[in-house]
């Protein structure tokens, strides 16, 4: 027996997902489905698989799952949630310019800039919240050596790690070293930062995805790196491999605000065995 599930795929500055609305289309084995789906090869091709939930609280509009390409669960990802804000509304599953969003980081406030004139999302700007220099459930001593970098929790962990030159680090590398940091018990998110004139360039390797042409969090997380070690204000251009995203941290607020676009790629039907 099998059924055909409905999917759309979107991107975020190159940070690509499978999204299913999971009202419609349940899925019983999520992380098996994002391991396979997410094959480049021989499955649709992502970095993950993304359920959109309908509303079980008065308190949130939707909820958000995350499943990285190797079936783990992500507590959060800032440009799923743009997207999400671009296809529930596009979609007509609601008619709401603010969205409150459930993930497993918490709830996430979602303000789309809507283009009056064709009614398309242009862009999202998301409340990433509050960011946390200390998780000690993430962070434990170790003796090897770890090179010199910020620990920044978005709901997810970061390390961020400024160079001189950017084109000289090998991202699969060194990543995939640091991701399984014994520092890092749970592993971590890692990105490589460079200062330039027009922003700040950054690089990102994802726990449990690898290489990524973007990461919201990780972009938020390498604002924050970038203002505490002195490095720029608390606006910051983030550069990466598939576009840009600017993030602001309020002060008055203690909170970081992140906006960037989010686009359509295609729809399609895959054939799911029961």
């Amino acid at each position: 027996m099998s059924h055909t599930i409905r999917f759309t795929k979107m991107h975020g500055c190159g940070n690509d997902y499978i999204y299913v609305d999971a009202s419609r289309y349940p899925i019983a084995d999520p992380v098996a489905a994002a391991v396979a789906w997410s094959d480049r090869h021989k499955g649709i091709g992502s970095d993950g698989l993304v359920l959109i939930e309908r509303s079980t609280s008065p308190e949130v509009d939707f909820g958000m799952r995350i499943f990285n390409a190797d079936g783990s669960e992500a507590m959060m990802c800032g440009n799923a949630s743009r997207c999400i804000g671009k296809y529930v509304y596009e979609r007509g599953l609601t008619s709401q310019k603010y969205i409150r969003l459930q993930t497993r980081s918490g709830i996430k406030e979602l303000q789309l800039q809507v283009d009056p004139s064709t009614h398309k999302v242009e862009s999202v700007t998301v409340d990433m919240g509050t960011p946390s220099l200390k998780n000690e459930k993430q962070f434990t001593p170790s003796e090897e050596p770890l090179p010199d970098g910020t620990f920044v929790c978005m709901g997810n962990p970061h390390y961020v790690v400024f160079v001189e030159d950017i084109s000289a680090i090998d991202i699969a590398t060194e990543g995939s070293r640091l991701e399984h940091h014994p520092c890092f018990p749970e592993r971590c998110n890692i990105e490589f930062a460079e200062m330039r004139p027009g922003g700040i360039r950054m690089r990102v390797w994802e726990r449990g995805s690898g290489i990524t042409m973007a990461c919201g969090t990780g972009a938020c997380a390498t604002a924050v790196a970038a203002y505490i070690t002195g490095r720029s204000g608390r606006c910051s251009h983030i550069i990466m491999d598939g576009g840009a995203l600017d993030i602001e941290w309020k002060w008055f607020e203690d909170t970081i605000y992140m906006t960037g676009p989010a686009e359509f790629v295609f729809e399609g039907e895959i054939e799911v065995r029961k």
